[in-house]
């Protein structure tokens, strides 16, 4: 029996039968810098307003910009969950409005290689996010790392934060290539959004959309959507220096409200209808279950 199969059964004797699956959106960048952290953060407020539980999993590795803006140091990450016997409601911190935050720290990492009686705990406890959350965000690094592919590879729903700058989109463009080219991309069951950000407005924000999805469809004939934008916006600059979610410290500001256009279409079941929930569960499972 390969490692694969074994996952598979280890699943179906954790699963309930019926268990509602959480959604899982996976927020990632060509490169650093065009406000990935804030958006999976502002996201997740702007569900909350919206009456979902959201958890979100802070998967970019040696930086800690999502515990920055909760203005916590959580006590436990995956780590003590894989190697420390702690349970999934021991290393979740909960922040602003009750968003939890899971660090991953570099436990995600070494999954791949345990054996049966862990993957089984595990699996256990990642069951229990999907029955905690409506909403799960997972905030990956940026770039094209192998880490990152993984992460993307593993999510039906990808969010690709990218801004006007020509090295921003030139690296959208690499990331979606390289994602392209993963043997386990699934694009039939794939949903990549793009999210035009620090924009002067739609007009923009659209020609930048348009710029990235004709060399797409031109070079990598891969299907990609807009998602919306977020302008340009000193609150959103000053909340960031209070470490503070815009869409908290200033409600009623440009972006906030912009947030809160992009989350409530995310939530439109019209415009979502083809979407397939995978649930935390299997997400990870796609990842352990990689070599």
């Amino acid at each position: 029996m390969d490692q694969a199969e074994q996952l598979r059964n280890i699943i179906k004797a954790n699963v309930k039968p019926r268990q509602p699956l959480a959604r899982v959106i996976t927020v990632t960048s060509g490169k650093g810098g065009v406000g990935k952290s804030n958006t999976a953060i502002n996201l997740a407020i702007q569900f909350r307003k919206m009456g979902q539980q959201v958890i979100i999993l802070d998967a970019d590795f040696g930086l800690a910009n999502i515990e920055i803006m909760f203005g916590t140091v959580p006590k436990h990450n995956l780590c003590d969950l894989i190697y420390e016997g702690k349970n999934i409601k021991d290393i979740i911190t909960w922040g602003p409005m009750e968003v939890g935050f899971i660090s991953g720290g570099s436990g995600i990492a070494g999954m791949t290689n345990l054996d049966k009686d862990y993957l089984n705990y595990i699996i256990q406890n990642l069951t229990q996010l999907d029955e905690m959350a409506d909403m799960i965000i997972v905030d990956t690094g940026a770039g094209i790392s192998d880490g990152v592919l993984e992460f993307l590879v593993a999510s039906g729903e990808i969010l690709l934060v990218t801004t006007p700058e020509p090295t921003s989109i030139t690296d959208s463009y690499s990331l979606l290539k390289a994602l392209n080219r993963h043997p386990r991309y699934l694009r039939e069951t794939t949903q990549i959004k793009v999210l035009a950000n620090k924009v002067s407005g739609e007009a923009e924000a659209k020609a930048l959309y348009a710029k990235l999805e004709a060399v797409v469809a031109r070079y990598l004939k891969m299907p990609i959507s807009y998602l919306g934008m977020i302008p340009q916006d000193s609150q959103l600059a000053k909340a960031v220096m209070q470490q503070a979610p815009v869409s908290l410290d200033n409600p009623r500001a440009r972006s906030a409200m912009a947030y809160e256009a992009v989350a409530a279409k995310l939530m439109n079941k019209e415009l979502n209808k083809n979407l397939t929930k995978r649930g935390m569960t299997a997400f990870f499972s796609h990842i352990i279950s990689r070599r």
